[in-house]
């Protein structure tokens, strides 16, 4: 029998042997221009091995391997890094360059650079940081309600962009019209965006004086932009809380061409069996999705992507009615959507590029209440042909024509004698251009118009705009933005009355960045002008002749944005502030006040910490917004009362489990704070003389989702963490 000793000695021979057959492999990950990158993922292929990079860039971290072994790098928006080193002891010292990819710019942005003034683009996101938000739940509007200039509205789930309403934010997919963005949903159920953030490789928010090729938005535009030729074949499964999906991306004709589908089936039913409502559901949202994904290249620059989605969904929910007494009414809504976006970009000559396509848009929502029922449809056709032209090393151009085809039918099947249908057909031809000088390097000056002509009007509407830019030091700069905003009249008052002109709005901007690595600061003042905003005698008033363009209105304010990703290791954080003051004279408005979705105080904090022993980041989000205004009957006035304030502290995390494996946790409002969204009074007063009331609440009092998150390639375990 051995003896202790040599047992021990053996141990000790054997942690000897290990220790000395460590290679430690370090270095510094960088992109061409000689800026670190953090956050780059770096590891020997096909093990465990591997560090993520520090703020500064740098990496370091042991192997047990040895021979040739391959060494991978990436990160989002650049190619992946390959590379055969020798491992053989002691350190190995490698300095990783990263290519910026051409067709793969990966990151979310929202910027104002020194040259895109008049897109008031605010800040940086990238994918990982849209599904890692914590209160954001996977959805792009819910990590853009972080930033400085939305104001939360919990029962909504639409973007309102400074003092605007939900319908004045567009959105368009590589620069084509998105009409129904956003799921729909019945009244006081919030509602998410349709489209996943991992189609997307850029994402830009425009909260206000936006560019002159994009209109029929009096607030805010969301440009998404779509990936272009996938870089490999893959198969990515979901298994989630609230349902599943199943993705795979295939290469052809010499990596030429990719197709990618997607199926998902989402089901709230089994956890709100677990989770407690507050809702009574007869029928929780439960929806079937597929999607087709299309890309080309073309000759040597040109891409064709085209891109279907295909949704059916539906949910039914009973409801008090506070003008029975309590009693409820049950409310169901079924949906079919689909969209077909086609869109191609090409380089004509050295100073001249070109991209256009197609989209069209079929939206049918189904609502019944009770024994009625009311069906709307919509069918919309966006066609797009625009070319840029470097004129000089000074002067550049954007220009081109867009047609927009809408056809909406609303029919209501109620009693006999209620019974009808309604429906208008609206083509807006419109022709754009816009100039930018550079004066110098510091300054750079832009002009832009934009003309529309209403068939269903017969009328002209022009829009100029412009910006200009000033930068004030290597990392700092002022920028300025002017312009006029149409939007045709929502479809419902449409229908009712045809001859409802455009709604405007006059903006004005003035803003003040700085950005220095991975720091930015952001200080914005905004001012606009509301005019012939939609107004009627009272809801569902079917009279065309009591609506009319005789509203109006303002907001201004001031943002202030601030994200760090040096000052505390591993850790990423953003703050923002929002002041607001707006008023109205719209829809049933008697007279001018501050609107009922209008919080004037908005605040965020979001904040991200990766722990590399446990291979997890953790996240928080907390989410403040101040009381919101709301008519009162049993006062004198004109919103004459106040709701609570809004408050929200979110976790989340994510956690490596291999390479290729990922299981993300998140909940909303892990306090259980009973959020009041406003309240709904009876139109008649009871025998008392006091008009009953009933608070809009929260679905339920936190959301908690799990997800596994499996990706397989064809060469191997790749790290998901960027892409999560």
């Amino acid at each position: 029998m051995l003896s202790q000793r040599t047992i021990i000695s053996a141990i000790l021979l054997l942690l000897a042997t290990q220790l000395i057959a460590q290679t430690t492999i370090k270095g510094k990950v960088s992109d061409q221009n000689g800026t670190s990158i953090p956050g780059a993922n770096i590891y020997i292929e096909n093990t465990f091995d591997g560090t993520n990079s520090k703020p500064d860039g740098s990496f370091e971290f042991k192997t047990t391997e040895t021979g040739t072994q391959q060494l991978i790098a990436s990160f989002i928006g650049f190619e992946p890094f390959k590379k055969a080193i020798e491992i053989k002891g002691d350190v190995l010292t490698i300095e990783i360059t990263l290519k910026e990819s051409i067709n793969k710019l990966d990151g979310v942005t929202i910027t104002a650079g020194a040259y895109d003034a008049s897109d008031e683009r605010a800040t940086v996101l990238k994918p990982l940081d849209i599904v890692t938000t914590a209160s954001a739940a996977g959805d792009i509007m819910g990590a853009l309600n972080t930033l400085p200039g939305t104001t939360t509205v919990g029962e909504s789930g639409r973007l309102f962009v400074r003092g605007g309403e939900g319908y004045e934010t567009k959105v368009f997919i590589d620069g084509l019209e998105v009409r129904n963005a956003f799921n729909s949903t019945v009244p006081n159920v919030p509602t998410r965006g349709r489209f996943s953030p991992f189609l997307f490789k850029g994402t830009n928010f425009s909260t206000g004086g936006y560019s002159a090729e994009y209109g029929q938005a009096l607030s805010s535009v969301l440009i998404l932009n779509s990936f272009d030729i996938a870089d490999e074949d893959k198969t990515e499964i979901s298994v989630m809380s609230v349902g599943a999906d199943i993705s795979h991306t295939e290469l052809f004709n010499e990596n030429k061409t990719s197709v990618s589908g997607k199926v998902q089936y989402t089901d709230l039913r089994p956890y709100q069996e677990v989770i407690s409502q507050n809702f009574d559901w007869k029928t929780a949202p439960h929806s079937a999705i597929g999607e087709i994904v299309f890309r080309q290249k073309v000759n040597k620059d040109g891409l064709l992507k085209v891109y279907t989605n295909f949704d059916n969904s539906y949910m039914a929910l009973r409801q008090p009615n506070v003008n029975k007494g309590g009693e409820k009414d049950t409310v169901g809504l079924d949906n079919k959507y689909r969209y077909i976006n086609a869109s191609y970009k090409d380089i004509l000559h050295k100073k001249w590029s070109v991209r256009g396509g197609v989209t069209y848009t079929y939206n049918r929502d189904k609502f019944d209440l009770n024994q009625d029922n009311y069906t709307a449809t919509e069918d919309g056709l966006h066609i797009k042909l625009a070319f840029n032209w470097d004129a000089s090393d000074k002067v550049s151009v954007n220009f081109g024509s867009e047609q927009y085809t809408k056809k909406f039918k609303q029919v209501y099947a109620g009693s006999e004698a209620e019974s009808g249908s309604m429906n208008f057909h609206d083509d807006l031809s419109v022709g754009f251009m816009e100039v930018d000088y550079f004066a110098s390097n510091k300054l750079v000056f832009r002009a832009g118009l934009r003309s529309t002509y209403s068939s269903l009007l017969r009328e002209y509407y022009n829009a100029p705009r412009f910006a200009a830019s000033y930068k004030v030091s290597e990392f700092g700069q002022f920028s300025f933005a002017h312009g006029q905003f149409y939007q045709q009249a929502q479809n419902n008052y449409s229908v009712v009355n045809n001859s409802l002109t455009p709604e405007m709005a006059t903006h004005w901007v003035l803003n003040y960045q700085r950005i220095k690595a991975n720091r930015i600061f952001r200080i914005e003042a905004f001012k606009k002008d509301y005019d012939d905003l939609v107004t009627y005698n009272k809801p569902n008033d079917f009279n065309p002749n009591n609506y009319a363009n005789a509203g109006s209105g303002y907001a201004q304010g001031i943002d202030v944005f601030w994200r760090d990703g040096d000052t505390f290791k591993e850790t990423d954080y953003w703050v923002s502030y929002s002041y607001t003051d707006a008023e109205r004279m719209y829809l049933n408005y008697p007279e001018k006040g501050v609107p009922n979705y209008l919080a004037k105080h908005n605040f965020s904090f979001v904040i991200k910490h990766f722990v590399q022993p446990l291979r997890t980041q953790f996240g928080a989000t907390y989410s403040y917004a101040s009381e919101r205004m709301f008519h009162n009957p049993n006062k004198p006035g004109f919103m004459n009362d106040s709701s609570p304030f809004y408050s929200d502290l979110s976790l989340n995390a994510a956690v490596l489990i291999k390479q290729n494996i990922i299981l993300y946790m998140s909940s909303s409002n892990v306090l259980g704070r009973n959020n009041v969204f406003g309240y709904e009074f009876a139109d008649q007063a009871n025998g008392n003389g006091v008009y009953e009331s009933q608070e809009i609440i929260q679905s339920a009092k936190r959301f908690v989702f799990f997800g596994l998150f499996i990706t397989l390639t064809k060469d191997g375990a790749e790290n998901q963490l960027d892409n999560l």
